[in-house]
């Protein structure tokens, strides 16, 4: 069991009022309700309302549900392209810092330090399609990817996989995980 699902741990460490107002301009450009956006993103209507009035600081897992449904890089609704060094984010299990988003004609690649600790885990939604997920592992023993066919990494190695599907990240063993996370969105 995730010994942290009790207790979900906000995303951002500042900046909650600007996220959601990148959000909600992201959603009006798009002509998408506020209700069919929740819907589709599965978070509720009070959830995404108070993302997009600041008020709630939401978790990784909301953020990825929603950018995911309005087509975007995670980075377009921090707000951190170009990339602010050491914009941290947080999962229920996973500490991401924002290390550089990278622009190509077609794709948008953010690269993150990852950090799971001992005998945490975390699903995290489905990205939009095509998106696709490459872990370098550091430090520690990481599985990660598909629930029904995840990879193993220890340090030194490297797993991928397409992302457009729910995906987990764990630490086995006794030690934290120290990663590099590469993720990559082509354009919709």
């Amino acid at each position: 069991m995730d010994r942290n699902a009790q207790n979900p741990r906000p995303a951002l460490e500042t900046d909650a009022h600007g996220v959601g107002v990148r959000i909600r301009r992201l959603r009006e450009e798009r002509g998408i309700s506020l209700s069919e956006l929740a819907r589709r993103a599965g978070v509720g209507k009070a959830t995404l309302s108070g993302l997009e009035n600041g008020t709630r600081n939401p978790t990784l897992e909301t953020l990825w549900s929603v950018t995911a449904e309005l087509g975007v890089p995670l980075a377009v609704a921090l707000g951190t392209t170009p990339a602010v060094p050491g914009t941290t984010i947080r999962g229920t299990a996973v500490a991401a810092v924002l290390l550089e988003v990278f622009e190509d004609e077609d794709v948008t690649y953010e690269l993150y330090r990852l950090t799971v600790p001992a005998g945490a885990t975390q699903t995290s939604p489905a990205h939009h399609a095509g998106v696709t997920e490459h872990i370098t592992v550091f430090g520690g023993t990481l599985r990660a990817g598909p629930p029904d066919s995840p990879l193993t990494a220890g340090p030194g190695e490297h797993i991928g996989w397409v992302s457009d599907v729910p995906h987990t990240y764990e630490a086995i063993g006794g030690q934290d995980v120290h990663a590099s996370l590469l993720i990559r969105y082509p354009r919709r």
